[in-house]
């Protein structure tokens, strides 16, 4: 066990002797018969008020520090409108690998080895990502040694030293995972899906090779930090035990560190290159048992957090796969059938882009059709039918119930704000949220379904053995000919691709 680990372990139980109430201070409670017995008296849950939690920093930083004095701990969280959309194409990976040496690379005075033991030497735990279009550090410790890690922390943010060492560890590292990432479906068809919805010049669509890889040195490293990691692009999230007030005015102090020579503003939000799919059915060969399958359309992007059917989307998404073993692919697919382990839906509306629809299941290769027949089934009932109020009222119980659970914690009431902040959605989403939840009807779920789930632009991509797959199952109940007549647009075999270069084999 680490330092670390040891010292929380250790606090945590000291803290814990004595808080369990004696038995008599827990009152009694009649035992029912039966679970059907129980009653629940109403949900009451008062919203947490955003703007108390607010502060700004200095430069205009906008801040969101919630204390909580439950535990000796504290976490700070600086979430940056930066990502991999900044990089130059020939140069992928160099905003992850940016993020990643940030944390790994050394900070301040203290090269590589001596950063993580100083880290360690406080049980404090840091983390540093860079992704296609967010970033962000997060820094947890104990009370008591608040200010020496925040001290480090803010060097780790603001004078990271990149170390050539730690770089070419990473890219070595990076480039036996390239090697790999052939071998897992879920590798292939995230990559293939990817490129079949979003073509190749979408910023989501980029994948690290040997060559990407390769033009990365030290000094790009340096240079996307210099340009863009700094104030301008920050929104900050705080929890735990701390004076809002003191601490607002530690994190004002400590972004002075940040250099004012190099900066860029980043253009916000991001952009990307627009692309139509081309319906059909698409495979990407692999001699393994199952066939992993998606099928998806793009949807649309959201200009503003008022769009007429987003709630019934929501409800709609929660009917058809995204609600757990209650939805009807859950139980069409899994339940009745048994073809598969789990079966969901995600309808994505893009915050920058528009999103897409994703249904995915993982299913034995004779079945996979007859899998594919059902999940279509499924959608044009969504479009055709009207959902029976109480199916739809499970949905939006759940919805509603869970609600209370987004804010359990001094932390998620912070991360939610700070990301309120970062995508410029209104607070009053979430005050709001229950009462348009509760508002959806069958009649909506109809309409949404209707305008927004689209047969005739249906992609679908199978990661598996075609030759098994093809025929369908033995009991004639499905065949590949008769999905892909279904979907349209033909099946088209995928090119083999060399797992480092992602270029076609042979080629």
């Amino acid at each position: 066990m680490s330092g670390r680990v040891l010292v929380r372990v250790l606090v945590l139980f000291a803290l814990c002797l004595g808080l369990a109430p004696p038995a008599a201070a827990q009152g009694s409670a009649e035992i029912v018969a039966h679970p059907s017995e129980l009653t629940y008296g109403p949900l009451d849950f008062e919203l947490p008020d955003a703007d108390g939690f607010r502060r700004e920093l200095a430069g205009g930083v906008p801040a969101y520090l919630v204390p909580d004095r439950s535990l000796p701990l504290v976490d700070i969280t600086v979430r940056f409108r930066i990502g991999s959309w900044l990089e130059p194409v020939e140069q992928t990976g160099l905003a992850s690998l940016t993020g990643e040496l940030m944390r790994t690379g050394g900070a301040g005075e203290l090269e590589a080895k001596a950063f993580d033991e100083a880290v360690e030497a406080v049980a404090g735990n840091f983390s540093a990502f860079i992704g296609s279009t967010s970033a962000g550090m997060s820094m947890n410790c104990l009370t008591t040694v608040l200010d020496e890690c925040l001290d480090l922390f803010f060097s780790m943010l603001t004078e990271p030293r990149f170390d050539g060492d730690r770089l070419d560890l990473a890219k070595e590292n990076e480039l036996e995972d390239l090697k790999q990432r052939n071998d897992d479906p879920v590798s292939v068809a995230g990559r293939e899906g990817q490129w079949l919805l979003y073509g190749r010049d979408h910023v989501e669509s980029r994948f690290v090779t040997a060559a990407s890889l390769d033009a990365v040195a030290r000094d790009d490293l340096v240079a996307f930090h210099r340009r863009y990691v700094h104030p301008g692009h920050m929104v900050i999230a705080g929890a735990g035990d701390f004076d809002s007030d003191e601490l607002a005015a530690k994190l004002s102090a400590l972004l002075e560190r940040f250099q004012e020579e190099g900066r860029e503003q980043a253009p916000w939000p991001p952009q990307a290159a627009a692309y139509e799919p081309a319906p059909g059915v698409y495979v990407a060969q692999q001699e393994i048992p199952q066939g992993r399958v998606q099928i998806g359309h793009r949807t649309f992007q959201r200009e503003d957090w008022g769009h007429p059917d987003h709630f019934a989307l929501s409800m709609m998404d929660g009917v058809l796969g995204n609600g757990g073993f209650t939805t009807r692919l859950m139980k069409r697919i899994r339940s009745d059938e048994g073809l598969a382990y789990g079966a969901y839906s995600n309808f994505g509306i893009g915050s920058y882009w528009p999103g897409n629809l994703g249904i995915t299941f993982q299913s034995k290769s004779e079945t996979v059709a007859f899998a594919a027949k059902i999940a279509l089934e499924e959608v044009d009932r969504m479009r055709t039918e009207l959902v029976p109020d109480d199916e739809l009222q499970t949905i939006k119980a759940a919805a509603i119930e869970t609600f209370p659970s987004n804010f359990e914690s001094a932390a998620a009431i912070a991360s939610i704000y700070a990301q309120d902040e970062f995508l410029g959605r209104p607070h009053d989403y979430w005050r709001t949220y229950r009462a348009n939840v509760e508002a959806v009807t069958p009649e909506d779920v109809k309409r949404v379904a209707e305008r927004h789930l689209l047969p005739d632009r249906l992609v679908m991509l199978i990661v598996g053995d075609w030759e098994e797959i093809e025929p369908g199952d033995a009991d004639g109940r499905a065949t590949m000919a008769e999905v892909a007549g279904k979907i349209g647009g033909g099946v088209t075999m995928l090119p083999e691709r060399d797992p480092v270069s992602l270029e076609t084999v042979g080629q």
